[in-house]
């Protein structure tokens, strides 16, 4: 398929450079039948049977700010992965002029770059690696051009272990109280974990998107999850994946039968359309970029529908991307 097929016309104006307060006061379209909620309205529009599954890792402090040593250049990192070996992944800018030897300082800790760049993309090692997350910042995405002013407004309510270098955006909308609602309706939850990286947020490049190649990302499906899901299907209810990477990481461990298998890995899974989804029935999440592999996967998803639901939100005035609205889908085979 050509990638010129996911592009849509995104007005400046539609992306939300703040979060709403409350966080369930953002807007969700479901895509059902096209009608507005809030998210706070959630709840109502599940099942009890049903089954919420939610990607908690946590956002770290990823984005280091310094000088290269020498030059007085100013760079900027964002910490991608840790590596096996030691050091790090990490995505630099600018790249130009960078290579294995440079070294940047970053108050009081250097980083040298010992391999790269290869498209953005270097490994570092530091001087010390006990307060990068002093010095490092919460790493918004470059559409947003306003400062944060709570760096807690870009975790989710029920993030646990920091892993990830952006946050996975659709549950930033769950308050406490939503979560209560839930449990009283009798929805049950359960987790996973996908560390957020280059797999989510780079940018599709190939013109094919049949060509793109996923980065991989680490994630994990515990026990007990496995288990709530294989109960969510013995009571003939549904999964509800609250965004787009619960989704990648639920069908990494995907079963012929709905469920799944426990376990970790680094997945590189690319879901797009005539992928077969196999657990998630319905899905959560935000407003996406033009032609990125998470709006290809959406497509994959709710199939052609994702075009009338785009235009419905943009006619209706909903907020795109990051900290925009949400909306619910249906699979649609």
């Amino acid at each position: 398929m050509d990638l010129g097929e996911f592009r849509y016309d995104l007005p400046v104006s539609a992306i939300a450079q703040h979060p709403v307060e409350p966080r369930d006061a953002a807007r969700l379209l479901d895509t059902r039948d096209m009608s507005d909620h809030v998210f706070a309205d959630l709840p109502d529009l599940l099942d009890p049977a049903d089954l919420v599954v939610v990607n908690t890792s946590r956002v770290r402090r990823a984005r280091l700010r310094g000088r290269r040593v020498g030059t007085g250049g100013t760079v900027e990192l964002l910490l991608l992965a840790r590596r096996p070996e030691g050091g790090w992944t990490a995505m630099v800018s600018p790249a130009r002029r960078i290579r294995p030897g440079v070294t940047i300082e970053l108050g009081g800790v250097t980083a040298e770059v010992t391999a790269g760049p290869v498209d953005g993309v270097v490994d570092v090692s530091f001087s010390d690696e006990t307060d990068l997350d002093r010095l490092g910042t919460v790493p918004l995405p470059p559409y947003i051009t306003t400062e944060l002013a709570d760096p807690e407004r870009y975790q989710t309510v029920y993030s646990e272990r920091v892993g990830s270098a952006a946050a996975p955006t659709a549950g930033l909308h769950f308050t406490r109280a939503v979560l209560r609602r839930l449990e009283e309706r009798g929805v049950t939850r359960a987790s996973v974990e996908l560390s957020v990286g280059l797999g989510t947020f780079r940018p599709i490049t190939t013109e094919r998107i049949e060509d793109h190649v996923m980065h991989r990302e680490a994630c994990v499906v515990p026990p007990e999850t496995a288990e709530a899901i294989r109960s969510t299907r013995r009571r003939g209810g549904r999964v509800v994946a609250i965004g787009t990477t619960t989704v990648r990481t639920l069908e990494t461990f995907a079963r012929w039968d709905g469920t799944v298998d426990s376990g970790s890995c680094e997945t590189d899974l690319f879901l797009r359309p005539g992928s077969t989804f196999r657990v998630v029935d319905v899905l959560v999440t935000n407003f996406h970029v033009p032609a990125s592999s998470l709006l290809v996967m959406l497509a994959g998803f709710m199939g052609e529908g994702w075009r009338a639901a785009y235009a419905t939100a943009l006619s209706r005035g909903y907020r795109f991307l990051s900290f925009g609205d949400a909306m619910l889908a249906e699979r649609s085979r």
